[in-house]
């Protein structure tokens, strides 16, 4: 079935930078919007940039200059690139896709890679 995959996540210092990758596997015929999605301990899940199928995106403003995503849509596979990051940015960040496919419609959720920014 469909599954995405994020990696890239790790352990970083404030001011410092990671690139984010969520690979997409399964029969999928298109792939709508696909956003990032952070969740830190004890917080709710909330949305941090999203790009649609013709690459217009949207940021929360929190994120906005230091953070960019993008899409290749050849490989079914959207980044983000992450810039300046702050000791309260670490968190899970999962990748989502609204996207159709073999049997489902609708969105999917990776698993998450863990990004931890010490201070």
């Amino acid at each position: 079935q469909v599954q995405l995959v994020e990696s890239g996540g790790g352990l970083v210092q404030a001011g410092g930078s990671l690139r984010l990758s969520c690979a997409t596997s399964g029969s999928i015929f298109r792939i709508n919007n696909m956003g990032w999605y952070r969740q830190a301990p004890g917080k709710q899940r909330e949305l941090v940039a999203v790009i649609t199928s013709g690459g217009s995106t949207n940021y929360a403003e929190s994120v906005k200059g230091r953070f960019t995503i993008s899409r290749d849509n050849a490989k079914n596979t959207v980044y983000l690139q992450m810039n300046s990051l702050k000791p309260e940015e670490t968190a899970v960040y999962y990748c989502n896709a609204d996207l159709v496919a073999r049997g489902y419609a609708g969105e999917v959720w990776g698993q998450g890679t863990l990004v931890t920014v010490s201070s």
